[in-house]
């Protein structure tokens, strides 16, 4: 009995335009001075996101302790700006466990740059060009949109999203969305935002959200103003996240402090995953020069130019089986 199993799950039409638009990334890349750089895979030590999970291997030829596959290059190519290297890019494959579905693959290819000496209000208009440009060619777009955070959940929702709990809960409850029990406050959030405030975008337009909650800033830094918010985006087309970027956290203090307090979380919540990278916190002890950084999801903005309704019809061989 024979079994095509075997079969890529991407056409070849497909596997060439994913060719053009990483041939597109890097040109863009090109022409504005940015040095494409590579960084491990591997390391025994990461940043402890309490949103993500790790994957582990063990190498007997380093030693046999257990190394993490990197969720994003993040951290290494910020000790490369810290030695001087001037604007950066990076595509590469990353690795996140439990993460599985039409928009989620456990490996995936990110594009991912730094501009030093950059705010994220810079970098979100270069974002805008980078996408208009490989996507005005193959879809129809509508003018950009910019809204803050604290607009998108007013417009949509009715909200004020640094206002207490119970008004957003009652404000889902009123959307008939699912509230698991114990729902934390970024959770509730991140459940808002996922579930009315981005299908309410318009599909046709890049949009960004920016100013995030300081409790969501990550590695961004915190703004001075009221209320405190993170100097982070995100920019969204088609119902779908393209596009995660920070005005970048540069004081050592604070982000060893944030580091300290997620691992706590998991411990609390009884999770694995990798200790603090040390070489990344004396990076920058040593000096990170004040910059933006952003990440792109490849595998998404390809499916977005194919007109694909997900990312497995846009990876030679994904891990979901069923590329619809």
């Amino acid at each position: 009995m024979s079994s095509n199993s075997w079969r890529p799950t991407a056409s070849t039409a497909t596997l060439r335009l994913r060719a053009e638009l990483l041939a597109e990334i890097r040109r863009f890349c090109a022409d504005r001075g940015l040095l494409e750089v590579e960084t491990p895979a591997l390391s025994t030590a990461g940043v402890p996101d309490a949103a993500l999970e790790h994957m582990t291997v063990q190498a007997a030829g380093l030693g046999g302790e257990a190394y993490y596959l990197q969720t994003s290059p993040e951290v290494a190519m910020k000790r490369l700006l810290a030695a001087d290297t001037g604007d950066i890019y990076q595509i590469c494959r990353v690795f996140r466990d439990g993460e599985l579905g039409r928009w989620h693959e456990p490996e995936f290819t990110l594009f991912e740059w730094y501009r030093v000496g950059w705010d994220e209000d810079q970098l979100m208009g270069e974002v805008e060009s980078l996408l208009v440009m490989l996507l005005e060619p193959r879809r129809d777009l509508t003018p950009t949109v910019r809204m803050s955070y604290r607009e998108a959940f007013r417009e949509f929702l009715r909200v004020d999203p640094f206002a207490d709990g119970p008004e957003l809960r009652g404000a889902l409850s009123r959307e008939a969305i699912d509230i698991p029990a114990e729902t934390g406050a970024d959770d509730l959030l991140d459940l808002a935002l996922s579930q009315v405030v981005v299908p309410r975008l318009d599909p046709h337009a890049i949009s960004f959200i920016y100013d995030f909650p300081p409790s969501q800033a990550a590695l961004a830094r915190i703004k001075p103003q009221d209320p405190p918010v993170a100097a982070r985006f995100e920019a969204f087309s088609g119902g779908i996240e393209l596009a995660n970027g920070f005005g970048e956290l540069t004081d050592v203090t604070e982000q060893r402090q944030r580091f300290d307090t997620a691992l706590a979380l998991r411990h609390r919540d009884g999770r694995h995953g990798p200790p603090s990278d040390e070489r990344f916190l004396e990076a920058l002890h040593h000096g990170l020069p004040p910059c933006a950084g952003v990440a792109v999801g490849v595998d998404r903005l390809v499916a977005l130019a194919a007109g694909l309704t997900g990312i497995a019809a846009t990876i030679s061989f994904a891990h979901d089986a069923d590329p619809s």
